[in-house]
């Protein structure tokens, strides 16, 4: 890998607390572990800001470690320019990301499951290969009737063999 392929892994850990708050009335916290995988270093959080501001952190050192010590400072402060770019549309939509997986956490799983199949479809239609269609919950199920009918079919001929070898060897 050179020096400007770098790679930077993120694990989350998150751990929920419901509680009753002061008046009794059951309340909820999401705490968690942030772990940068390269490093091992961890930081526990209760907010999203503190999981985005220890990811760009991390990001931003990696990004100043991956220049080129040979560039003037007007190119790498625009190189890191480009890098908090993706912090900035990131800040925006990631807590709301976030919360929307956790409130329907099998909406979100869909949603992915739709993005898989779209870039399978896309994949499949650039290699030129037959259609790409996942294999559904109705399709297994179909397939598993199919195969107890064949079964049942497979069975019933069975039975028939069996009566004209019997038939055959009374002759």
């Amino acid at each position: 890998m050179s020096k400007n392929d770098q790679t930077a892994s993120f694990l989350l850990r998150f751990t929920q607390k419901i509680y009753e708050d002061e008046k009794g009335n059951a309340d909820l916290q999401w705490r968690g572990k942030i772990t940068h995988v390269q490093d091992n270093d961890q930081k526990n959080f209760s907010e999203l800001k503190d999981v985005i501001d220890f990811i760009q952190t991390k990001l931003s050192e990696l990004t100043m470690s991956s220049m080129e010590e040979d560039m003037s400072p007007k190119e790498k402060e625009g190189i890191l320019m480009k890098s908090m770019d993706i912090w900035k549309k990131l800040a925006k939509s990631y807590p709301k990301m976030v919360a929307d997986v956790i409130k329907d956490p099998k909406g979100q799983v869909l949603q992915i499951q739709e993005q898989i199949t779209s870039k399978a479809e896309d994949l499949s239609n650039r290699l030129q290969l037959e259609s790409y269609k996942p294999t559904s919950k109705s399709d297994i199920q179909d397939l598993s009737k199919q195969i107890s009918q064949l079964t049942d079919l497979v069975g019933s001929l069975q039975k028939k063999v069996d009566k004209i070898d019997r038939k055959l060897a009374k002759s």
